[in-house]
């Protein structure tokens, strides 16, 4: 019985470990498409790491901010 509680326990963490991986894996796909970097896009799409690795690729190619006038 205690063994069910605590699985229940993790379901709150689990959902939110995905959204997570979810938001990140977008932003980070649509940000290398963006860039026209396939290498990376074939990459972040493969590659299933919890968030981490389209967070380093977020954290490692900040967005271009683009001179308006």
């Amino acid at each position: 019985m205690e063994i069910g509680r605590f699985v229940w326990g993790l379901i709150p963490f689990l959902v939110i470990f995905i959204v997570l991986d979810v938001v990140l894996r977008g932003v980070a796909l649509w940000r290398s498409s963006k860039r026209d970097e396939k290498g990376w896009f074939v990459a972040l799409l493969v590659i299933n790491s919890i968030g981490i690795f389209p967070l380093i690729y977020l954290l490692t190619h900040p967005e271009k901010k683009s001179k308006k006038k």
